[in-house]
């Protein structure tokens, strides 16, 4: 689990920015100068079939003449056009259909159709960089009235055509060479946009996954940081009231001090190898050796802080060595850390009273385990951060378990945790006792040192 939190910080780091800036669009250079070469070939070209066909030779520009200059000038103007049109498709489009209309009026001639060269060009690029789609349809159809226009200008001029048949020609022309290139660029523009949503939606995944893994990252910190609270407090209460115990037999009885500084010495190298495995987990190489606590270890658990000098009452079930009582691996653990952050509790929060831990034998599927203290005799030092009880709620959850908890009539304090277990009573046992008490009972007080 902690190994994927560091996945999780790594993909957290090198995921991308939601929202890139916004670039200009890119020019087309490349296409202007195909455009024009292609343009001017073909005008080289017609002029060269031309030379056998009379009658075309008379409708075409003089090559080096003025006539010809202007057709080159207008289809370089064009080129130009080209490579801007894909950054201001909507202003830049109609200009380059109208720039034939000045070419129909000053030289009308047959090579006029080389214009549609940078015309369908212009079209595409346009269609393709996405202008809103109303803009893009009010251009579209202002280039195609100009190109029309201009074609029908230009045969009206040259004289060969009556009027309906030129116009007939020119709007045909304009259905071509507009419908052509934009039926094109749409389908481009359609592919280009199902590609940008596909990356947004990848985005927006990403960011998704990132705050979820931002809030695993979180949720263990904060698992992390009360694990550590229950470690710490549960061992340095401990170690807090040998030392206190060792203060008042330095001088009346130095046998007990050493006694009592070799259990602070124990007490310290627990916390240290509980912190270590905790520590541990970070690790791939973490040692597993160590066992889980259990229900097994209440007793020990017990056992140790009777040593720190607390009274401690310890009810097991009647002839159980092992009251695990069917309970799972984790489930005991859950209790185990019950009991160990609840009699903590007890000597930070109620010094001096007596301590009782009670496990029952399950019954109706559930297992109840009590920890609770009598009167304090010392006074109560303040309220603590709050995580343990928090901590220790969280953990019975986690198992399906219950856990309450409040003062009792006498003063003292009670919590009670109640988890799902299998029931291994008898109805020919249930009237009998069923329990058994082991009280543990600390040392008789130690005289205070001398005056």
């Amino acid at each position: 689990m902690v190994h994927g939190v560091a996945r999780c910080r790594m993909m957290t780091i090198v995921s991308r920015p939601a929202h890139a800036p916004l670039r200009p669009a890119p020019l087309h250079p490349g296409t202007a100068i195909v455009c024009w070469l292609v343009a001017i070939g073909l005008l080289v070209a017609l002029q060269a079939f031309a030379a056998t066909e009379p009658e075309l030779d008379r409708l075409l520009p003089r090559p080096a003449g003025a006539a010809w200059w202007t057709m080159a000038a207008v289809l370089a103007l064009q080129a130009v056009a080209v490579a801007w049109v894909g950054r201001f498709p909507v202003r830049v489009l109609p200009g380059i259909a109208a720039a034939p209309l000045v070419l129909a009026w000053l030289v009308p001639n047959a090579a006029f159709g080389l214009t549609v060269v940078a015309e369908m060009a212009g079209v595409f690029l346009a269609v393709i960089a996405r202008p809103t789609r109303r803009r893009l349809w009010v251009t579209v159809a202002a280039t195609a009235l100009l190109l029309a226009s201009a074609q029908f200008l230009n045969e009206v001029r040259i004289g060969e055509s009556d009027v309906g048949t030129a116009a007939i020609g020119a709007l045909l022309q304009a259905l071509i060479v507009i419908g052509l290139p934009l039926l094109l660029g749409l389908v481009v523009a359609a592919q280009r946009d199902a590609h940008d949503a596909r990356g947004q939606e990848v985005q927006a995944l990403r960011r998704e996954q990132d705050a979820l893994l931002q809030a695993a990252v979180s949720r263990q910190r904060v698992a992390m940081s009360r694990e550590l609270h229950d470690i710490a407090a549960h061992h340095m209460s401990g170690i807090a009231l040998m030392a206190g115990a060792m203060d008042r037999q330095i001088d009346s009885d130095p046998a007990a001090a050493k006694r009592s500084a070799r259990q602070v010495r124990e007490q310290s190298r627990a916390v240290l190898d509980d912190l270590r495995r905790l520590v541990g987990l970070l690790r791939e190489d973490a040692d597993a050796r160590r066992p889980v606590e259990t229900l097994d270890a209440v007793s020990a658990l017990v056992e140790t802080r009777r040593a720190a000098g607390s009274e401690i009452d310890l009810v097991l079930p009647a002839g159980s060595t092992a009251p695990d009582a069917g309970l799972g691996s984790l489930a005991q653990l859950v209790a185990y850390r019950m009991v160990q952050e609840s009699l903590a509790n007890a000597a930070a929060h109620a010094p001096g009273a007596r301590c009782a831990v009670e496990i029952g034998e399950p019954h109706g599927g559930r297992l109840t385990i009590v920890v609770r203290n009598g009167t304090p005799e010392g006074p109560d030092p303040g309220p603590g951060g709050g995580f343990g009880l928090v901590g220790m709620a969280e953990r019975a959850q986690l198992v399906g378990g219950e856990l309450a908890h409040g003062a009792t009539p006498d003063g003292g304090w009670e919590v009670r945790l109640t988890l799902p277990a299998e029931d291994t009573t008898s109805d020919t046992t249930s009237d009998t006792t069923s329990s058994t008490i082991t009280t543990m009972r600390a040392p008789a007080p130690l005289p205070e040192a001398p005056a």
